[in-house]
């Protein structure tokens, strides 16, 4: 009997293609033509490795430097600790108002929406965050909804995670309902990796829930090499535009993924041929196990000169940095 391929990822449901997720790195490592003992891993612990399909297929076959690879790989150098790197680079904890919700800036609240996501980035600044005492659900979000109304000079909302975007959209609905009876919440700002990596969760139903929310809506997706923005992912941010929605894009500097001039210029022009309009540039947030990403500060200063010398104004990221406790992001000049 002829053996029957499966079906291809793009005729799948978003669900589905979770489930056919790699949760395996020599697995994938085999799929994309490597011998996994060439790459010595860590023990990714109580941060599984996860990538969808997706996302792996962008990646290039026999590359072992491939910047998309580098990303989700728990490499060896994760067992390394490195002074100044902890659990909570960005001091989450201690701007935590109620369960779910953190308030560090005026004017914006963020909600702990899942812990869930379609992938998992080695460098997240939130690999060691307890989302089991912080998702949002039944007396948690009603708690949540009443510390937002509470505050009149929350006029955004911010979803985040985790990424938002793995809630099936009638778990996003009843959030939003909830929130709509709020006289100052003005702007729902979503931010999510799923346009990139899971593009297929830009349906129909998801469509129809942001263009009838009666309020403003950002999305700010996150990617970090030109690669990335596949033409799934730009029908997807297509579709996102037609409900009404605004698309920033938002990007780490990584070590051996971005740190180069021409890489970074690349993925500005990508993502805004893709309809993501350059935002912020990150420097690292040093979470424990990410320090071999870190890109320091002078070269950073020295790529953003070369970045303003290739590209128009409107293409050029602020390249900021977060610290714990203060009131915004810091901009690095």
């Amino acid at each position: 009997m002829i053996p029957v391929d499966p079906a291809p990822e793009c005729a799948l449901r978003w669900q589905a293609q979770l489930q056919r997720a790699w949760r395996d790195p020599a697995a994938l490592l085999v799929h994309l033509g490597h011998d996994p003992a060439e790459f010595p891993l860590a023990d990714a612990g109580q941060f599984p490795f996860l990538v969808t399909r997706a996302f792996a297929d962008r990646m290039r076959r026999g590359d072992p430097d491939d910047p998309l690879l580098r990303q989700v790989l728990p490499r060896v150098d994760e067992d390394s600790p490195a002074p100044g790197f902890g659990p909570d680079p960005v001091g989450d904890s201690a701007s935590r108002a109620v369960r779910g919700v953190l308030h560090k800036y005026r004017g914006r609240a963020l909600l702990i929406a899942t812990g869930a996501c379609p992938i998992h980035c080695r460098y997240c600044f939130r690999r060691e965050f307890d989302y089991a005492g912080d998702t949002l659900a039944g007396p948690a979000l009603e708690a949540a909804i009443d510390y937002i109304a509470g505050q009149p000079d929350i006029e955004e909302v911010i979803l985040s995670g985790g990424d938002p975007l793995m809630l099936s959209t009638g778990r996003l609905q009843r959030l939003t309902d909830a929130l709509s009876g709020i006289g100052h919440f003005k702007r729902l700002r979503i931010h999510s990796r799923v346009p990139v990596t899971l593009p297929a969760r830009i349906d129909d139903a998801l469509c129809d829930w942001l263009a009838g929310l009666g309020r403003q809506v950002v999305v700010v997706v996150h990617a970090n090499h030109a690669r990335e923005f596949g033409a799934d992912v730009s029908d997807g941010i297509a579709r996102l535009h037609r409900t009404g929605a605004t698309t920033f894009n938002q990007a780490v500097l990584l070590a051996g993924v971005n740190d180069m001039p021409g890489t970074l210029v690349e993925l500005m022009e990508a993502g805004f041929a893709a309809g993501a309009i350059p935002y912020y540039l990150h420097l690292l947030d040093r979470v424990s196990g990410s320090a071999h990403f870190e890109v320091p500060r002078t070269r950073a200063l020295a790529l953003m000169d070369a970045v303003r010398r290739r590209l128009p104004g409107y293409l050029v990221p602020r390249l900021v940095e977060e610290r714990a406790g203060e009131p915004y992001k810091m901009p690095v000049f």
